[in-house]
Protein backbone atom coordinates (compact mmCIF):
# COMPACT_ATOMS: atom_id res chain seq x y z
CA UNK A 1 0.00 0.00 0.00
CA UNK A 2 1.15 3.01 -0.71
CA UNK A 3 2.01 6.00 1.92
CA UNK A 4 -0.05 8.96 1.97
CA UNK A 5 2.12 12.09 0.57
CA UNK A 6 1.78 15.06 2.57
CA UNK A 7 0.62 18.70 1.80
CA UNK A 8 2.30 21.48 3.35
CA UNK A 9 1.53 25.23 3.81
CA UNK A 10 3.31 28.07 5.13
CA UNK A 11 1.26 28.13 8.01
CA UNK A 12 2.59 24.47 9.21
CA UNK A 13 6.31 26.11 8.54
CA UNK A 14 5.66 28.75 10.94
CA UNK A 15 3.98 26.11 13.38
CA UNK A 16 7.13 23.85 13.25
CA UNK A 17 9.54 26.71 13.78
CA UNK A 18 7.27 27.94 16.96
CA UNK A 19 8.06 24.17 18.24
CA UNK A 20 11.78 24.31 17.22
CA UNK A 21 12.12 27.52 19.44
CA UNK A 22 10.33 26.01 22.80
CA UNK A 23 13.88 23.93 23.70
CA UNK A 24 15.74 27.88 23.32
CA UNK A 25 12.54 28.91 25.56
CA UNK A 26 12.78 26.16 28.39
CA UNK A 27 16.54 26.95 27.98
CA UNK A 28 16.32 30.84 29.15
CA UNK A 29 13.57 30.07 32.13
CA UNK A 30 16.54 27.62 33.70
CA UNK A 31 18.68 30.01 33.27
CA UNK A 32 16.82 32.92 34.27
CA UNK A 33 15.17 30.73 37.63
CA UNK A 34 18.20 28.49 38.79
CA UNK A 35 16.59 26.96 41.28
CA UNK A 36 14.41 25.23 38.80
CA UNK A 37 17.60 23.75 37.23
CA UNK A 38 17.49 20.91 39.58
CA UNK A 39 20.61 18.55 40.00
CA UNK A 40 19.57 14.36 38.31
CA UNK A 41 22.74 12.63 38.53
CA UNK A 42 22.05 8.85 37.13
CA UNK A 43 24.45 7.54 34.93
CA UNK A 44 23.04 4.64 33.45
CA UNK A 45 20.21 7.08 32.10
CA UNK A 46 23.19 9.41 31.01
CA UNK A 47 24.79 6.28 28.94
CA UNK A 48 22.44 4.82 27.46
CA UNK A 49 21.12 8.71 26.29
CA UNK A 50 23.85 9.11 24.63
CA UNK A 51 24.39 5.17 23.30
CA UNK A 52 20.96 5.09 21.64
CA UNK A 53 21.79 8.84 20.21
CA UNK A 54 25.22 7.57 18.58
CA UNK A 55 23.30 4.28 17.31
CA UNK A 56 20.28 6.58 15.47
CA UNK A 57 22.96 8.69 13.97
CA UNK A 58 25.04 5.66 12.82
CA UNK A 59 22.34 4.17 11.18
CA UNK A 60 21.37 7.62 9.54
CA UNK A 61 25.31 7.70 8.33
CA UNK A 62 25.05 4.04 7.13
CA UNK A 63 21.95 4.48 5.17
CA UNK A 64 22.39 8.13 3.33
CA UNK A 65 25.98 6.65 2.82
CA UNK A 66 24.92 3.69 0.88
CA UNK A 67 22.47 5.55 -1.19
CA UNK A 68 24.92 8.76 -2.40
CA UNK A 69 27.60 6.00 -3.50
CA UNK A 70 25.10 3.97 -5.36
CA UNK A 71 23.71 7.40 -6.52
CA UNK A 72 26.96 9.69 -6.60
CA UNK A 73 25.38 12.46 -4.85
CA UNK A 74 27.77 14.42 -2.80
CA UNK A 75 24.79 16.33 -1.26
CA UNK A 76 23.54 12.90 0.43
CA UNK A 77 27.07 11.88 1.14
CA UNK A 78 28.16 15.16 2.78
CA UNK A 79 24.83 14.64 4.91
CA UNK A 80 25.76 11.04 5.94
CA UNK A 81 29.31 12.57 6.95
CA UNK A 82 27.51 14.74 9.03
CA UNK A 83 25.71 12.05 10.82
CA UNK A 84 29.02 9.91 10.74
CA UNK A 85 30.88 12.58 12.47
CA UNK A 86 28.11 12.82 15.55
CA UNK A 87 27.65 9.64 15.90
CA UNK A 88 31.31 8.39 16.43
CA UNK A 89 32.33 11.28 18.82
CA UNK A 90 28.78 10.48 20.81
CA UNK A 91 29.43 7.30 20.79
CA UNK A 92 32.92 7.87 22.55
CA UNK A 93 31.00 10.63 24.95
CA UNK A 94 29.23 7.82 26.20
CA UNK A 95 32.51 5.88 27.26
CA UNK A 96 32.74 9.26 29.59
CA UNK A 97 30.09 8.27 31.98
CA UNK A 98 32.02 7.25 35.37
CA UNK A 99 31.94 3.47 36.13
CA UNK A 100 31.75 2.55 31.84
CA UNK A 101 35.52 3.03 30.85
CA UNK A 102 37.38 4.53 33.19
CA UNK A 103 36.11 5.39 36.42
CA UNK A 104 37.00 9.03 36.82
CA UNK A 105 35.68 11.51 33.89
CA UNK A 106 37.43 12.38 30.97
CA UNK A 107 38.29 15.43 29.06
CA UNK A 108 39.30 13.66 25.77
CA UNK A 109 35.56 11.51 25.68
CA UNK A 110 33.88 14.98 27.25
CA UNK A 111 34.71 17.22 24.52
CA UNK A 112 33.94 14.25 22.02
CA UNK A 113 30.72 15.25 21.54
CA UNK A 114 30.94 19.33 20.94
CA UNK A 115 33.97 17.90 18.54
CA UNK A 116 31.61 15.72 16.62
CA UNK A 117 28.68 18.39 16.85
CA UNK A 118 31.49 20.83 14.94
CA UNK A 119 32.60 18.37 12.71
CA UNK A 120 28.80 17.74 11.70
CA UNK A 121 28.01 21.72 11.12
CA UNK A 122 30.97 21.58 8.12
CA UNK A 123 29.75 19.01 6.79
CA UNK A 124 26.01 19.55 6.81
CA UNK A 125 26.90 23.17 5.39
CA UNK A 126 28.84 21.46 2.61
CA UNK A 127 25.57 19.24 1.85
CA UNK A 128 23.41 22.53 1.33
CA UNK A 129 24.60 24.43 -2.16
CA UNK A 130 23.56 22.43 -5.63
CA UNK A 131 26.30 21.02 -7.03
CA UNK A 132 25.91 20.44 -11.06
CA UNK A 133 28.20 18.88 -13.88
CA UNK A 134 31.97 17.90 -13.35
CA UNK A 135 31.75 19.33 -9.93
CA UNK A 136 29.66 16.14 -8.86
CA UNK A 137 32.63 13.66 -9.26
CA UNK A 138 34.77 15.98 -8.04
CA UNK A 139 32.49 16.44 -4.74
CA UNK A 140 32.18 12.48 -4.42
CA UNK A 141 35.91 12.17 -4.42
CA UNK A 142 36.73 14.64 -1.61
CA UNK A 143 33.98 13.34 0.30
CA UNK A 144 35.40 9.73 -0.27
CA UNK A 145 38.46 10.96 1.22
CA UNK A 146 37.06 13.53 4.18
CA UNK A 147 35.44 9.91 5.38
CA UNK A 148 38.41 8.29 5.42
CA UNK A 149 40.02 11.49 7.48
CA UNK A 150 37.02 11.11 9.60
CA UNK A 151 37.32 7.52 10.55
CA UNK A 152 41.05 8.18 11.12
CA UNK A 153 40.11 11.51 13.24
CA UNK A 154 37.77 9.41 15.41
CA UNK A 155 40.52 6.52 16.34
CA UNK A 156 43.25 8.80 16.95
CA UNK A 157 40.51 11.02 19.50
CA UNK A 158 39.72 7.53 21.46
CA UNK A 159 43.33 6.75 21.64
CA UNK A 160 44.77 9.93 22.71
CA UNK A 161 41.75 10.43 25.42
CA UNK A 162 42.05 7.01 26.69
CA UNK A 163 45.85 7.57 27.20
CA UNK A 164 45.92 11.28 28.02
CA UNK A 165 47.63 12.34 25.33
CA UNK A 166 48.43 15.88 24.83
CA UNK A 167 45.93 17.89 24.59
CA UNK A 168 43.63 15.81 26.13
CA UNK A 169 45.80 15.40 29.26
CA UNK A 170 44.07 18.17 31.45
CA UNK A 171 42.64 16.78 34.96
CA UNK A 172 39.57 19.57 34.70
CA UNK A 173 36.52 18.52 32.44
CA UNK A 174 34.77 21.03 30.96
CA UNK A 175 31.08 20.51 31.46
CA UNK A 176 30.16 24.18 31.44
CA UNK A 177 30.69 27.24 29.37
CA UNK A 178 34.45 28.52 28.97
CA UNK A 179 37.03 29.46 25.77
CA UNK A 180 37.31 25.63 24.86
CA UNK A 181 33.17 25.10 24.77
CA UNK A 182 32.59 28.58 23.51
CA UNK A 183 35.39 28.23 20.52
CA UNK A 184 33.45 25.25 19.44
CA UNK A 185 30.18 26.47 19.72
CA UNK A 186 30.01 29.59 18.29
CA UNK A 187 30.55 28.34 14.87
CA UNK A 188 28.66 25.39 15.11
CA UNK A 189 25.50 27.44 15.55
CA UNK A 190 26.66 29.55 12.88
CA UNK A 191 26.63 27.00 10.52
CA UNK A 192 23.94 24.89 11.53
CA UNK A 193 21.38 28.16 11.30
CA UNK A 194 22.81 28.66 7.35
CA UNK A 195 22.51 25.54 6.41
CA UNK A 196 18.60 25.27 7.78
CA UNK A 197 18.16 28.27 6.19
CA UNK A 198 19.77 27.31 3.03
CA UNK A 199 17.87 23.72 3.25
CA UNK A 200 14.77 26.00 3.97
CA UNK A 201 15.02 27.30 0.20
CA UNK A 202 15.32 23.60 -1.04
CA UNK A 203 11.78 22.78 0.64
CA UNK A 204 9.93 26.10 -0.38
CA UNK A 205 10.35 24.82 -3.57
CA UNK A 206 10.13 20.96 -3.52
CA UNK A 207 7.82 20.86 -0.12
CA UNK A 208 8.77 17.14 1.57
CA UNK A 209 8.91 15.55 4.77
CA UNK A 210 12.37 14.57 4.11
CA UNK A 211 13.41 18.54 3.98
CA UNK A 212 11.63 19.50 6.85
CA UNK A 213 12.98 16.54 8.96
CA UNK A 214 16.47 17.91 7.77
CA UNK A 215 15.74 21.13 8.50
CA UNK A 216 14.35 20.69 12.09
CA UNK A 217 17.31 18.16 12.90
CA UNK A 218 19.94 21.52 12.22
CA UNK A 219 17.90 23.25 14.16
CA UNK A 220 17.93 21.07 17.00
CA UNK A 221 21.61 20.69 16.71
CA UNK A 222 22.72 24.24 16.74
CA UNK A 223 20.35 24.43 19.57
CA UNK A 224 21.83 21.73 21.37
CA UNK A 225 25.29 23.31 21.36
CA UNK A 226 23.44 26.27 22.79
CA UNK A 227 22.50 24.58 25.68
CA UNK A 228 25.91 22.62 25.94
CA UNK A 229 27.70 26.30 26.80
CA UNK A 230 25.64 27.05 29.41
CA UNK A 231 24.58 23.94 30.95
CA UNK A 232 25.25 22.92 34.64
CA UNK A 233 26.67 19.29 34.70
CA UNK A 234 24.08 16.93 35.53
CA UNK A 235 20.98 19.30 36.28
CA UNK A 236 18.28 19.60 33.69
CA UNK A 237 20.02 22.12 31.58
CA UNK A 238 22.72 20.05 30.77
CA UNK A 239 20.25 16.56 30.00
CA UNK A 240 18.85 19.35 28.11
CA UNK A 241 21.07 19.30 25.60
CA UNK A 242 21.33 15.35 25.43
CA UNK A 243 17.98 14.94 24.48
CA UNK A 244 18.12 17.71 22.07
CA UNK A 245 20.69 15.45 19.79
CA UNK A 246 18.42 12.63 20.38
CA UNK A 247 15.03 14.47 19.32
CA UNK A 248 17.00 15.41 15.82
CA UNK A 249 18.11 11.86 15.15
CA UNK A 250 14.45 11.07 15.96
CA UNK A 251 13.17 13.19 13.96
CA UNK A 252 14.73 11.94 10.42
CA UNK A 253 14.59 8.87 11.45
CA UNK A 254 10.98 9.06 11.26
CA UNK A 255 11.17 11.23 7.88
CA UNK A 256 13.19 8.59 6.67
CA UNK A 257 10.65 5.89 7.82
CA UNK A 258 7.40 7.53 6.47
CA UNK A 259 9.30 7.47 2.24
CA UNK A 260 8.53 4.72 0.29
CA UNK A 261 11.28 2.36 0.41
CA UNK A 262 12.70 2.88 -2.92
CA UNK A 263 14.91 5.84 -3.21
CA UNK A 264 14.02 6.74 0.90
CA UNK A 265 16.50 9.91 0.56
CA UNK A 266 15.38 10.71 -3.08
CA UNK A 267 14.08 14.61 -1.49
CA UNK A 268 17.68 15.33 -0.63
CA UNK A 269 19.00 14.50 -4.24
CA UNK A 270 20.76 17.23 -6.21
CA UNK A 271 19.13 18.59 -9.04
CA UNK A 272 21.67 16.39 -11.24
CA UNK A 273 20.36 12.98 -9.41
CA UNK A 274 17.25 13.77 -9.97
CA UNK A 275 17.00 14.91 -13.73
CA UNK A 276 20.07 15.49 -15.10
CA UNK A 277 22.20 14.69 -18.87
CA UNK A 278 25.53 12.24 -18.75
CA UNK A 279 27.46 11.00 -21.66
CA UNK A 280 27.37 7.51 -20.77
CA UNK A 281 27.17 3.77 -22.60
CA UNK A 282 24.25 1.60 -22.44
CA UNK A 283 24.39 -2.32 -22.56
CA UNK A 284 21.83 -4.42 -23.17
CA UNK A 285 21.88 -8.31 -23.22
CA UNK A 286 19.14 -11.14 -23.76
CA UNK A 287 18.72 -14.40 -24.67
CA UNK A 288 18.20 -15.85 -28.27
CA UNK A 289 15.75 -18.54 -28.13
CA UNK A 290 14.56 -17.80 -24.34
CA UNK A 291 10.77 -17.80 -25.52
CA UNK A 292 10.97 -21.37 -27.39
CA UNK A 293 13.30 -22.32 -24.45
CA UNK A 294 10.67 -21.83 -21.84
CA UNK A 295 7.60 -23.23 -23.81
CA UNK A 296 9.71 -26.82 -23.62
CA UNK A 297 10.87 -26.63 -19.92
CA UNK A 298 9.49 -26.90 -16.20
CA UNK A 299 9.24 -23.83 -15.04
CA UNK A 300 11.89 -24.67 -12.67
CA UNK A 301 13.87 -25.33 -15.55
CA UNK A 302 13.73 -22.15 -16.97
CA UNK A 303 14.54 -20.33 -13.50
CA UNK A 304 17.84 -22.32 -12.63
CA UNK A 305 18.80 -21.28 -16.22
CA UNK A 306 18.38 -18.27 -15.82
CA UNK A 307 20.11 -18.09 -12.60
CA UNK A 308 22.83 -19.77 -13.75
CA UNK A 309 23.53 -17.55 -16.64
CA UNK A 310 23.48 -14.38 -14.26
CA UNK A 311 25.14 -16.04 -11.54
CA UNK A 312 28.67 -15.86 -14.41
CA UNK A 313 27.84 -12.91 -15.94
CA UNK A 314 26.27 -10.17 -13.97
CA UNK A 315 29.70 -10.51 -11.69
CA UNK A 316 32.06 -9.64 -14.60
CA UNK A 317 29.34 -6.76 -15.75
CA UNK A 318 29.27 -4.91 -12.43
CA UNK A 319 32.81 -5.67 -10.34
CA UNK A 320 35.19 -5.93 -12.88
CA UNK A 321 34.00 -3.14 -14.98
CA UNK A 322 32.08 -0.83 -12.90
CA UNK A 323 28.65 -1.08 -14.33
CA UNK A 324 24.95 -0.68 -12.59
CA UNK A 325 22.95 -3.12 -13.40
CA UNK A 326 19.51 -0.75 -13.87
CA UNK A 327 17.13 -3.65 -13.62
CA UNK A 328 16.66 -7.53 -15.05
CA UNK A 329 13.28 -8.32 -16.48
CA UNK A 330 13.04 -11.69 -17.08
CA UNK A 331 16.00 -13.28 -19.94
CA UNK A 332 16.87 -9.17 -20.28
CA UNK A 333 19.53 -7.39 -18.51
CA UNK A 334 20.45 -3.55 -19.04
CA UNK A 335 23.31 -1.91 -17.49
CA UNK A 336 24.92 1.59 -17.75
CA UNK A 337 28.39 3.04 -17.07
CA UNK A 338 28.97 6.70 -16.54
CA UNK A 339 25.73 7.11 -14.71
CA UNK A 340 27.19 8.89 -11.36
CA UNK A 341 29.43 10.87 -13.96
CA UNK A 342 32.63 9.49 -12.76
CA UNK A 343 33.61 7.00 -15.57
CA UNK A 344 35.07 9.02 -18.35
CA UNK A 345 36.22 5.72 -20.15
CA UNK A 346 32.49 4.04 -19.91
CA UNK A 347 32.67 2.98 -23.49
CA UNK A 348 35.67 1.25 -22.94
CA UNK A 349 34.32 -0.48 -19.69
CA UNK A 350 31.15 -1.36 -21.07
CA UNK A 351 32.71 -2.87 -23.97
CA UNK A 352 35.08 -4.97 -21.96
CA UNK A 353 31.57 -5.86 -20.03
CA UNK A 354 30.17 -7.10 -22.77
CA UNK A 355 32.86 -9.27 -24.26
CA UNK A 356 33.46 -10.31 -20.79
CA UNK A 357 30.06 -11.86 -20.02
CA UNK A 358 30.11 -13.49 -23.56
CA UNK A 359 33.24 -15.08 -22.54
CA UNK A 360 31.55 -16.22 -19.37
CA UNK A 361 28.21 -17.81 -20.93
CA UNK A 362 30.02 -19.55 -23.58
CA UNK A 363 31.47 -21.42 -20.70
CA UNK A 364 28.05 -22.44 -19.67
CA UNK A 365 26.75 -23.21 -22.50
CA UNK A 366 29.63 -25.90 -23.03
CA UNK A 367 28.13 -27.06 -20.25
CA UNK A 368 24.72 -27.12 -21.68
CA UNK A 369 24.53 -26.88 -25.58
CA UNK A 370 20.58 -26.84 -25.35
CA UNK A 371 20.45 -23.40 -23.52
CA UNK A 372 19.66 -20.38 -25.04
CA UNK A 373 22.69 -18.00 -26.29
CA UNK A 374 23.37 -13.60 -24.82
CA UNK A 375 23.29 -11.37 -27.76
CA UNK A 376 24.84 -7.82 -26.07
CA UNK A 377 24.29 -4.45 -27.59
CA UNK A 378 25.87 -1.43 -26.83
CA UNK A 379 25.61 2.20 -27.24
CA UNK A 380 27.31 5.48 -26.03
CA UNK A 381 25.61 9.16 -26.21
CA UNK A 382 23.89 11.68 -24.08
CA UNK A 383 21.06 10.28 -21.82
CA UNK A 384 18.45 11.74 -19.45
CA UNK A 385 19.55 10.43 -15.62
CA UNK A 386 15.72 10.29 -14.14
CA UNK A 387 14.07 9.71 -10.65
CA UNK A 388 10.69 8.59 -12.57
CA UNK A 389 7.25 7.67 -10.52
CA UNK A 390 6.54 7.94 -7.03
CA UNK A 391 5.27 6.35 -4.41
CA UNK A 392 4.52 2.33 -4.69
CA UNK A 393 7.01 2.42 -7.95
CA UNK A 394 9.98 4.48 -8.08
CA UNK A 395 12.82 3.90 -10.16
CA UNK A 396 16.55 5.96 -10.96
CA UNK A 397 16.85 5.09 -14.35
CA UNK A 398 18.38 6.90 -18.07
CA UNK A 399 16.17 7.73 -20.70
CA UNK A 400 16.60 9.13 -23.99
CA UNK A 401 17.33 7.82 -27.61
CA UNK A 402 20.73 6.57 -26.61
CA UNK A 403 19.06 3.73 -24.37
CA UNK A 404 16.50 2.97 -27.06
CA UNK A 405 18.93 2.38 -29.87
CA UNK A 406 21.38 0.56 -27.28
CA UNK A 407 17.82 -1.68 -26.85
CA UNK A 408 17.75 -1.75 -30.75
CA UNK A 409 21.15 -2.68 -31.61
CA UNK A 410 21.29 -5.55 -29.20
CA UNK A 411 17.91 -7.10 -31.06
CA UNK A 412 20.13 -7.12 -34.05
CA UNK A 413 23.01 -8.54 -32.23
CA UNK A 414 24.64 -11.82 -33.61
CA UNK A 415 24.35 -14.70 -31.07
CA UNK A 416 27.00 -15.18 -29.00
CA UNK A 417 28.31 -11.86 -29.97
CA UNK A 418 28.66 -8.14 -28.79
CA UNK A 419 27.10 -5.45 -30.95
CA UNK A 420 28.11 -1.75 -31.29
CA UNK A 421 26.75 1.09 -32.16
CA UNK A 422 28.58 4.30 -33.70
CA UNK A 423 28.50 6.61 -30.82
CA UNK A 424 30.73 3.50 -28.97
CA UNK A 425 32.83 2.81 -32.15
CA UNK A 426 34.01 6.17 -32.31
CA UNK A 427 34.70 6.70 -28.42
CA UNK A 428 36.50 3.42 -29.19
CA UNK A 429 39.24 3.88 -32.33
CA UNK A 430 41.69 1.32 -31.42
CA UNK A 431 39.20 -1.52 -30.99
CA UNK A 432 38.78 -4.04 -33.51
CA UNK A 433 35.61 -4.78 -35.46
CA UNK A 434 33.78 -5.90 -38.26
CA UNK A 435 30.42 -4.63 -39.97
CA UNK A 436 27.76 -5.68 -39.61
CA UNK A 437 26.20 -3.65 -42.38
CA UNK A 438 23.28 -0.70 -41.96
CA UNK A 439 20.60 -1.63 -40.56
CA UNK A 440 17.21 0.11 -40.00
CA UNK A 441 16.29 -0.29 -36.41
CA UNK A 442 12.74 0.78 -35.24
CA UNK A 443 12.26 4.28 -34.52
CA UNK A 444 14.93 5.74 -36.12
CA UNK A 445 14.51 7.62 -39.82
CA UNK A 446 17.88 6.64 -41.30
CA UNK A 447 19.90 3.39 -40.84
CA UNK A 448 22.67 3.21 -38.31
CA UNK A 449 25.97 1.56 -39.36
CA UNK A 450 26.69 -1.25 -36.79
CA UNK A 451 29.50 -3.31 -36.12
CA UNK A 452 30.81 -6.47 -34.36
CA UNK A 453 32.83 -6.02 -31.35
CA UNK A 454 35.88 -8.83 -31.71
CA UNK A 455 38.57 -7.34 -29.12
CA UNK A 456 39.66 -3.91 -27.92
CA UNK A 457 43.01 -3.69 -29.25
CA UNK A 458 44.45 -5.49 -32.19
CA UNK A 459 46.64 -8.27 -31.02
CA UNK A 460 50.66 -7.94 -31.22
CA UNK A 461 52.29 -8.45 -34.42
CA UNK A 462 54.41 -12.25 -34.04
CA UNK A 463 58.28 -11.70 -33.79
CA UNK A 464 59.94 -12.52 -36.83
CA UNK A 465 61.67 -15.75 -36.60
CA UNK A 466 65.66 -15.33 -36.18
CA UNK A 467 67.94 -15.37 -38.69
CA UNK A 468 70.85 -17.35 -39.19
CA UNK A 469 73.67 -14.75 -39.54
CA UNK A 470 77.22 -15.49 -40.78
CA UNK A 471 80.19 -14.49 -38.64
Amino acid sequence: MAKRRFVYSPAMLVATAVALLVPLAGLALLIRRPQLDVHWEHHPSHFWLVLITAALSAVLAYATGAAALQRGDPRVLFVALAFLSTAGFLALHALATPGVLLDTPNVGFVLATPVGITIGSIFALLSSPNLTGPRLPRAMRWGRLLRTGLFVLMALWAVASVTRLPPLHSTSVPESADGILTALAVPAILLYAVTAIRYLGLWWKRPSLMLLSMIAAFVLLGEAMVALVFARNWALSWWEWHVLLLLAFILVVAGVRIQWHEERFSDLYLADTVSGRRELSVLFADLQGFTAFSENHEPGEVTAMLNTYFEVAVPPVVRRHGGEVDRIIGDALMVTFNKRGDQPDHAARAAAAGLALQEAAAVVRAAHPDWPQFRVGINSGVASVSLLGTEGGRTHTVIGDTVNVASRIEGKAPCGGVAIGPGTKALLPEAVTESIGLLDLKGKAEPLQVHRLISLRPSPAPNPPPTDTLT
